[in-house]
């Protein structure tokens, strides 16, 4: 099989169901977005050697690409849900809560850097917001599974814990924002 097919050199390329859209489509950005997210977890995956962090970092990538095929998915079609659950996202809230425990409290805003893995997990961080700002603003135009938004702002969240741990386990200082003076 080959990989490429030429049905996409005039722009255009096909959802699950069979219709075709834009490449510039809001839906064909979201799930773009979400595989964009992906790649970069495969990333900060491969530089980590926690092994309960990289674990999770595994099943959160299993969510993504159900997430990616659902919004791939042609909303004229049968909806195609996405293997979500709520211990997805509890799962996020615990690790989040379990790092947070072993964290100085937040008292100032923070740079992303200080280590590799820390700023890595900050572009996992924003492209994730990214990635959740084009899935709200495509369920502003067509139906979203509430379970999706859900997911893709804890996991948001859960980066900028993420970041802030890698940084704490390492001994690194926070890089603090300092406003011009």
């Amino acid at each position: 099989m080959k990989i490429y097919t030429k049905t996409g050199d005039a722009g255009q390329t096909g959802l699950f169901g069979g219709s075709r859209v834009s490449k510039s489509h809001i839906r064909v950005e979201a799930y773009g977005t979400v595989d964009e997210l992906n790649a970069f977890i495969g990333l900060l995956h491969d530089s980590l050697s926690d092994e309960p962090v990289r674990e999770l970092l595994r099943q959160v990538q299993h969510r993504l690409f159900s997430i990616g095929a659902t919004l791939a998915a042609d909303p004229a079609g049968p909806p195609l849900p996405p293997d979500l659950k709520p211990e997805d996202i509890a799962l996020l809230e615990e690790a989040i809560d379990t790092m947070t425990q072993a964290l100085p409290p937040l008292r100032h805003f923070i740079l992303p850097g200080g280590l590799p893995t820390v700023s890595l997990a900050h572009v996992c961080r924003t492209v994730c917001r990214r990635a959740e700002r084009i899935v709200v603003a495509l369920h502003e135009q067509e139906t979203v599974p509430e379970e999706v938004l859900q997911y893709l702002n804890r996991l948001s969240d859960y980066f900028f814990v993420l970041a802030r741990y890698l940084g704490h386990q390492a001994g690194a200082d926070e890089i603090k924002w300092a406003p011009r003076t």
